[in-house]
């Protein structure tokens, strides 16, 4: 994959501008572009049109919403000067259901750059939810930490690899970081056998000039956990993993590998499904 086109979800949050300076160290290694996009849900926690809400009540709920994403586009503007991409830097403001319209328009970009969402500092009314993006848009998702060292160098990458479709799909789409120099090591975890042989995808990278590695880690406790502490203690400057192999119902009511990595990680995280 050539990264030319890149989308950043920019809802105002310190992530958000930890992916908004990643998204831009990427373009200028890349000569790409940058679009931010908010998206914005239009629910109102009261509905302003209901019969009982008087109409001086409606107009001050009406304001509020826009205060909100007007406030998000004020830091974006505040930031323009700072990530000096000039006209390679683009901006998009666009309503309806958040992670909807983040899937949709990511559709026609190379890669969507979010920022980890932590609800106490996001209002509902743009906060995303990675996981299912990646779900929904055909796209590869990466996530970016707040308070992350947001220059994109990638000496070494780690890949969650168990051999399933969404993975290979995240190492496919992860190629063009992946081949641009350093190492990268192919972990496995626990004694499960692969249903293919781990040969094959240490020649496939191999052959796309990437210097692999295999590591098997021994389980602790569970997979998440595992991979958890490996990136603590290796500080890899990226995870590649796929996005629900699984059901997205049965990984939230068995607290699945992907939510407990995406909500407790500190590197950047790249998911495909």
């Amino acid at each position: 994959m050539s990264i030319r086109n890149i989308l950043v979800a920019f809802n105002g949050s310190d992530s958000a501008v930890s992916a908004l300076r990643y998204a831009t160290s990427l373009a200028k290694k890349h000569e790409a572009h940058v679009t931010a996009l908010i998206a914005y849900s239009k629910h109102e926690v009261v509905a302003s049109g209901a019969a009982y809400v008087p109409l001086k009540a409606r107009e001050i709920i009406k304001a509020a919403n826009a205060e909100i994403i007007d406030g998000i586009e004020a830091r974006f503007n505040q930031l323009k000067e700072q990530l000096d991409l000039g006209e390679r830097l683009h901006f998009l403001r666009e309503a309806g259901r958040v992670d909807a319209v983040l899937s949709e328009c990511a559709r026609s970009f190379d890669l969507l750059i979010v920022g980890q969402q932590y609800r106490q500092e996001t209002d509902e009314h743009v906060l995303i939810h990675p996981d299912r993006i990646a779900l929904m848009s055909g796209r590869p998702v990466l996530m970016v930490p707040a308070d992350y060292e947001t220059e994109a160098v990638h000496n070494h990458a780690a890949v969650a690899w168990d051999g399933g479709r969404a993975v290979a799909r995240a190492v496919s789409d992860a190629l063009q970081l992946l081949e641009n120099g350093g190492k990268v090591s192919i972990l496995t975890v626990g004694d499960e056998p692969a249903a293919r042989p781990l040969s094959e995808v240490m020649t496939h990278l191999v052959r796309h000039g990437v210097d692999a590695q295999h590591q098997s880690l021994t389980l602790n406790h569970n997979v998440g956990t595992t991979l958890l502490n490996y990136c603590a203690e290796q500080d890899p400057c990226l995870l590649v993993m796929g996005a629900y192999e699984h059901s997205k119902f049965r990984e939230d009511f068995l607290g699945g590998i992907t939510a407990s990595v995406m909500n407790e990680i500190t590197i950047p995280v790249l998911l495909s499904h």
